[in-house]
């Protein structure tokens, strides 16, 4: 029963992966620039929910000659090449979620919580390589998914068979986020305000599992944040001041943390 649960989740993270990188590619812009609504090669992007949920590649083929340079006449056309990919997590993203899911699957075991993390996993994927392309971290990303994760964690403690406090998430969300908030207004330039809105739903998930595991994901994030800084710096990629995306340490942190508390439960 256990291992088909984690097959399962598996398949899911790779089929939820698969719809990452464009959504992370039309979310990775700048504050003040619109949505990108074009593929790397300049077609309008389509599809299902106006264009957001979709393969890695554009659907359209690119532009390519009729005939190859320096051919004669009766040469055969060449084939137009496909558009490139959103971005090097074509290929990633679906791995990664696959193996996220299925390892927290192998973690929580069939219990209801397990629905709300596998549902929280591509979303934060997006998030991750948002943050990691250009250092931000949409609010029609962070706040509605804040909101989404208390309220299936909320589902979940009425199912029979949880492990977790939906009390605790509340909490844990304010209080990370608190925490958060106090880092941005110490040095805001190492911490954005987007980070203290990602730390809501980063508060909720570990919070699920107590005050003990909410401290352990907080500092495994900031200390992963730390190390990856100070590396730059070592190696003259970066001065004191120079900004860095964070998020994606959070959310390790948060990922780190809850296999540790969800293994706790089942201990």
């Amino acid at each position: 029963m256990h291992l088909s649960v984690i097959l399962l989740a598996a398949v899911f993270g790779a089929l939820s992966g698969f719809l990452v990188p464009r959504a992370a590619y039309r979310f990775a812009v700048e504050p003040e620039e619109p949505w990108r609504a074009a593929c790397p090669a300049g077609h309008a992007i389509t599809g299902v929910a106006g264009g957001w949920l979709g393969p890695a590649r554009c659907a359209a083929p690119a532009t390519a000659p009729a005939t190859a340079p320096g051919t004669g006449p009766g040469t055969e056309p060449e084939a137009p090449e496909r558009c490139p990919a959103y971005g090097p997590a074509a290929v990633a993203a679906p791995l990664i979620c696959a193996l996220v899911c299925a390892a927290l699957a192998a973690a929580v075991g069939p219990r209801p919580e397990l629905v709300v993390w596998l549902l929280l996993a591509p979303f934060a994927a997006v998030l991750t390589v948002v943050d990691a392309t250009v250092h931000r971290l949409p609010d029609i990303l962070t706040l509605p998914l804040a909101g989404a994760a208390l309220v299936l964690l909320g589902a979940a403690s009425l199912a029979p068979g949880h492990g977790g406090s939906w009390t605790g998430a509340v909490t844990g969300a304010l209080a990370l986020a608190g925490v958060y908030f106090v880092l941005f207004l110490i040095h805001p330039n190492g911490m954005g305000f987007g980070d203290v809105k990602l730390a809501l739903v980063v508060g909720a998930t570990l919070g699920w599992y107590g005050w003990a595991v909410l401290f352990v994901g907080f500092f495994l994030g900031i200390s992963l944040g730390a190390a990856y800084g100070i590396g730059l710096m070592v190696l003259r990629r970066a001065g004191r001041k120079s900004a860095m995306p964070f998020g994606p340490f959070m959310l390790i942190g948060a990922f780190l943390g809850m296999l540790l508390g969800a293994a706790s439960v089942s201990a």
